[in-house]
């Protein structure tokens, strides 16, 4: 009998490695679709326009240069763009992250009337949406078309984002806002003083969502601005695309026609990502730990 058992845990044994060899294979084979493509990006951005013509997919550039961010820094669009994106990103996300928690904390608090309504009508908001049209009017009767601000106050509170905001919010305890509430604070002070301390986590998670939302915005900014001085960074990055597919498919063109080589776009997928990249180290923790909250109480 001890012998059988014995042979069943050793193929036990023997079965769960070889899954978990196939489950290390399938694992490397994702990550090497993910990883190899990102890496041609940044090899193709520092080889030279022959070197990128030659290799499809280039790992390696065998004679590296910087001519390619050299070229695009030249361009003023690029300055422009990271101007403009930078104010959106500076005035976006503090509105956003204000709208998202307060809306939040008032819809955790259960003597809210309405609060249930609201609530769902939020949720609605998944599923219907009022379009870019009326959108565009209501800008247009605001007087805010063709500045920064149409592109601002377009993207308030993501809905997502604030279920998982109020989802951790309720787990907070009760206990602690009715102690305040007996000490005589009120709610926004409540708001201030306690739920957000303690809400660290899921702030730092949103933070990072809105702040990617801001930096890649592009769609809005297409449709309410159009002036060249408020071009963003993914609207310039759009651009210099288009071009490069319009004068690649002119056979026309002559050396005075400037070229947008696949380096300097690879070069423009560098620029608008790095900031990001530099971004994302000092929020993991505390973007891990939010998104685990999330799911687990959602």
């Amino acid at each position: 009998m001890m012998v059988k058992v014995k042979k069943t845990r050793k193929g036990l044994h023997n079965r769960f490695e070889l899954m978990d060899g196939v489950l290390l294979i399938v694992l490397v084979i994702l990550a090497s679709m993910i990883v190899i493509p990102f890496v041609s990006v940044i090899a193709t951005s520092f080889a030279t326009q022959k070197e990128a013509a030659e290799s499809p997919l280039m790992l390696i550039p065998m004679n590296p240069t910087i001519d390619n961010y050299h070229r695009l820094f030249q361009d003023p669009r690029i300055a422009i763009g990271y101007k403009t994106t930078l104010m959106i990103l500076l005035l976006g996300v503090p509105l956003n992250l204000f709208l998202t928690t307060s809306l939040a904390y008032g819809l955790t608090r259960t003597n809210f009337p309405g609060a249930k309504f609201i609530f769902y009508a939020i949720l609605l908001t998944m599923l219907l949406h009022g379009g870019i049209v009326p959108t565009y009017l209501l800008m247009l009767e605001l007087g805010l078309s063709n500045k920064i601000w149409s592109v601002i106050f377009a993207y308030g509170v993501n809905t997502f984002y604030f279920i998982v905001m109020r989802t951790y919010m309720t787990s907070l305890p009760e206990s602690l806002m009715e102690s305040a509430k007996i000490d005589g604070a009120g709610e926004w002070r409540i708001m201030f003083k306690i739920i957000l301390p303690l809400s660290k986590p899921i702030i730092a998670t949103v933070l990072l969502f809105y702040s990617v939302d801001r930096w890649n915005e592009w769609f809005n900014s297409m449709i309410f601005l159009r002036r060249n001085d408020l071009i963003p960074l993914q609207l310039v990055l759009r651009n210099i695309v288009m071009e490069t597919n319009i004068v690649n498919s002119l056979s026309i063109a002559g050396p005075r026609v400037p070229r947008f080589t696949e380096g300097i776009q690879n070069a423009t997928i560098m620029v608008t990502m790095l900031p990001i990249m530099c971004f994302f180290p000092f929020l993991q923790k505390y973007f891990v730990k939010g998104i685990m909250i999330g799911a687990v109480k959602a």
